[in-house]
């Protein structure tokens, strides 16, 4: 098949790798070619902007950094939009808002092309290893259509509804991730005062009821002082920012995630930490 991919970060970059090896032709945008040189060097190729990455192409897929990003990309002078055909699939990765997914479908929909919300979770993890969750918005024709490829580097993938739906259920999934975040954070942080040895309490707990994905994946990053992106801390809080704002126009309160986002935005708004992973919450605590 002929894919092409706009974004070219650490999720992109492992999901690109993924199709590459599958032997898809994959043709690669990014604002910085720099980023996407190991890709080319891979066999990937080149296209000057989005609408050339999607000329000709059977899939394009998109994961950007914020809703900005998405609606330039999709929209904006040399975009997806002015050279997508009927024939096609747009697969928008990025999380982003839901009324944007919506935006873009029924723009989609008026212009007889097809598109879907297929934000993930998974991490740099996932991407690397063709095991993202994939969460799917949009008409089942789309879904159905796209569903192969999407297989190729996901093992969990489901279609939840129309538009915006995959990004109403990444919001959801966000929430979940901001209580174990903040969750093994202040579990370091008590272990580590009660001067406990911070190995073996990973060892103990992930083997009982407090084992969880998070854990698993970063504790053993901090204890190495690595925070190296897996998910950057400032698209992090974007995804937090965003979910409150859909709570708040859905009139639910959400506490938890409120003040896990007031941690974040003390991390990289205050800290100037944007740039590291999202286990970087723990500096606020450990210098």
């Amino acid at each position: 098949m002929k894919i092409g991919f706009v974004g070219t970060g650490v999720m992109g970059t492992g999901i690109v790798n993924n199709f590459l090896k599958a032997g898809h032709d994959v043709t690669v945008y990014s604002r910085t070619k720099s980023k996407a040189q190991p890709l080319i060097d891979n066999g990937a190729s080149w296209g000057d902007t989005p609408a050339a990455v999607t000329s000709g192409q059977d899939f394009v897929f998109t994961m950007v950094g914020y809703p900005k990003d998405v609606e330039d990309v999709y929209m904006g002078e040399n975009g997806i939009f002015s050279t997508a055909t009927p024939d096609q699939v747009l697969i928008e990765m990025t999380t982003s808002t839901p009324s944007l997914a919506i935006k873009l479908g029924h723009y989609a929909d008026e212009h007889n092309l097809k598109i879907i919300d297929a934000p993930v979770s998974g991490g740099d993890v996932g991407a690397k290893n063709a095991t993202l969750t994939i969460m799917v918005g949009g008409t089942d024709a789309g879904f159905q259509q796209a569903l192969p490829v999407l297989n190729q580097i996901g093992q969990q993938v489901k279609r939840f509804g129309d538009y915006g739906s995959g990004q109403h259920t990444k919001m959801a999934n966000q929430i979940m991730i901001a209580g174990t975040m903040t969750g093994l954070t202040e579990m370091l942080v008590y272990a580590k005062a009660a001067k406990l040895d911070l190995s073996e309490v990973l060892d103990t707990l992930s083997s009982g009821a407090a084992d969880n994905w998070s854990m698993d994946n970063y504790v053993p990053r901090i204890l190495k002082q690595d925070y190296t992106p897996g998910f950057f801390a400032k698209h992090f809080l974007k995804d937090l920012r965003i979910t409150l704002d859909e709570a708040d126009k859905m009139d639910i309160p959400l506490p938890a995630t409120e003040k896990a986002k007031e941690l974040y935005e003390q991390l990289v708004d205050e800290e100037k930490l944007g740039n590291d992973g999202t286990q970087a919450l723990v500096k606020l605590w450990w210098s």
